[in-house]
């Protein structure tokens, strides 16, 4: 897609010098936008709106209301298509201990409920986020049967499985129902290429999909494809410790982030998937 001079003028950036693309996943259209003043960093969505960023912006915003992330400068829909402009980050190196702490004064703020005031229906996997007082109805009904109905659709499913995950689900209602958890803000996609560092070794998350939740979930996903180390983990539990037993409950969640791999990518992530199940069960 080209940036024009008329896509200058609907960023009303002031002087821009140049528009140059970048990589920024397989979503979006990604760009550096160059001012005489500063630097920006530009999604577009073609063929979209400026909606299609409500969440990102709705996530950012709440994130910074407590830690740090990318700081949303404006969004719009110029020419069917949507955008959304943000600070540009100059990435360097710094301490996991530190981002463990971020993460843990993101998961210091809480809600009264489980889940968000709107669902997420325009991605691959969708997530029902209708307001719930109990985690385990939240986490059975609005996530992971969410995403069994999908895998069934494209045939990643069998009664191994299906034995697995009901088990898993007593597990969790059984659990939950003698543990009760408060409801914290979560990054929602904590993989290690969604959290880094500022040039000056400040941590900084970004790409959130949030929800108010159960944080061993984000824990979890830090687990799960590592890039993590034991500082982070010791920098987490010095400002908001963990509950007994939260790595016995690892594999609970992330047996939905497998589920989720599953949908996205297909039958490869299956005995990953049915390995984090057998997991669970033997809680």
């Amino acid at each position: 897609m080209l940036i024009n001079e008329d896509w200058y003028k609907e960023l009303d950036l002031g002087n821009i010098q140049k528009i140059e693309p970048v990589s920024g996943g397989d979503i979006n259209l990604a760009f550096k936008v160059t001012t005489d003043e500063d630097r920006y960093f530009l999604k577009v969505q073609t063929n979209n709106d400026k909606s299609f960023f409500d969440h990102e912006i709705e996530g950012l915003n709440l994130i910074n209301s407590v830690a740090n992330a990318p700081k949303v400068i404006k969004s719009g829909t110029f020419k069917g298509n949507g955008y959304l402009v943000l600070q540009y980050v100059d990435f360097g190196q710094g301490s996991q201990y530190d981002l463990g702490q971020l993460v843990a004064r993101m998961h210091s703020k809480h809600a009264e409920q489980f889940g968000l005031d709107h669902n997420i229906l325009n991605a691959k996997n969708p997530k029902i986020n209708t307001w719930q007082d109990n985690w385990a109805d939240f986490f059975v009904k609005q996530r992971l049967e969410v995403l069994e109905i999908e895998v069934k659709k494209k045939g990643y499913w069998n009664a191994f499985r299906e034995n697995l995950m009901n088990q898993l689900k007593t597990t969790v209602y059984e659990y939950y129902s003698a543990n009760p958890v408060k409801p914290s803000l979560m990054h929602g996609d904590l993989w290690n290429g969604n959290a880094g560092f500022e040039k000056d070794g400040t941590p900084i998350l970004f790409d959130p999909d949030v929800f108010f939740g159960n944080r061993e979930m984000d824990i979890a996903m830090t687990l799960l494809f590592g890039g993590f180390n034991q500082d982070f983990y010791e920098g987490y539990q010095s400002v908001y410790p963990l509950t007994d037993g939260w790595d016995k409950r690892v594999s609970w969640y992330q047996v939905y982030y497998l589920l989720a791999h599953v949908n996205l990518f297909g039958e490869g992530y299956g005995p990953s998937l049915e390995n984090a199940l057998q997991q669970s069960v033997n809680f």
